[in-house]
């Protein structure tokens, strides 16, 4: 029944807009830093919203009947990685300030959403070990960015923590890369029994 609904036609077309206007709202909410940053890095600042544009590519794909197979490797990997540390850097603040304004708690649930639906879709992507190997480069990378040229999205009343959290964010990524592996792993066995 789940399934039956994840992949109507009309859930899906639901979902694409869904994330697609999140995928505006966040282009936009980084806005200030982007207008800061140096060209060179533009790619790579906007994190959440640029996984969530990955999503909206794959289901476009998915409502066209086909499958960008790379787009769903880099939809998985960075929708859980930027959903899962999202929620966290949020709860850090909120245990280091004692409370939160009211975006923070939308950005928790619609961050938690983003790495939900990632998981929710996880059969009917069909990438390969090639394209995880290859969002691998792009996810570490972006750590490299975030954390070594400090281009990460700043929470004020958690810097004293940067290098912790860039820690954790680096083995956040490969456990989302590791994710991503068994999915294809699981898809190999699957077809290796039929």
């Amino acid at each position: 029944m789940l399934n039956y609904i994840l992949n109507s036609r009309l859930f899906l077309l639901s979902l694409f807009f869904v994330n697609f206007f999140g995928t505006l709202y966040g282009y936009i909410w980084y806005l200030p830093q982007l207008q800061r940053t140096d060209p060179v890095f533009l790619i790579f600042v906007p994190d959440s919203p640029t996984a969530s544009l990955f999503f909206t590519l794959a289901i476009g794909g998915w409502l066209l009947g086909k499958h960008f197979r790379l787009i769903e490797a880099l939809a998985l990997i960075t929708l859980v990685k930027y959903g899962l540390w999202a929620v966290a850097m949020n709860i850090l603040t909120l245990l280091v300030e004692g409370s939160l304004p009211w975006q923070s708690y939308m950005l928790i649930i619609s961050h938690g959403a983003m790495a939900l639906q990632a998981l929710l879709y996880m059969g009917k992507y069909t990438f390969s070990y090639v394209h995880v190997a290859i969002v691998a480069v792009w996810t570490l990378h972006n750590d490299i960015i975030d954390y070594v040229f400090e281009q990460m999205p700043v929470y004020p009343s958690i810097n004293q923590y940067m290098n912790e959290i860039g820690y954790a964010t680096f083995w956040l990524s490969i456990f989302c890369i590791g994710l991503a592996w068994w999915v294809v792993n699981r898809k190999q066995r699957s077809i290796g029994k039929a």
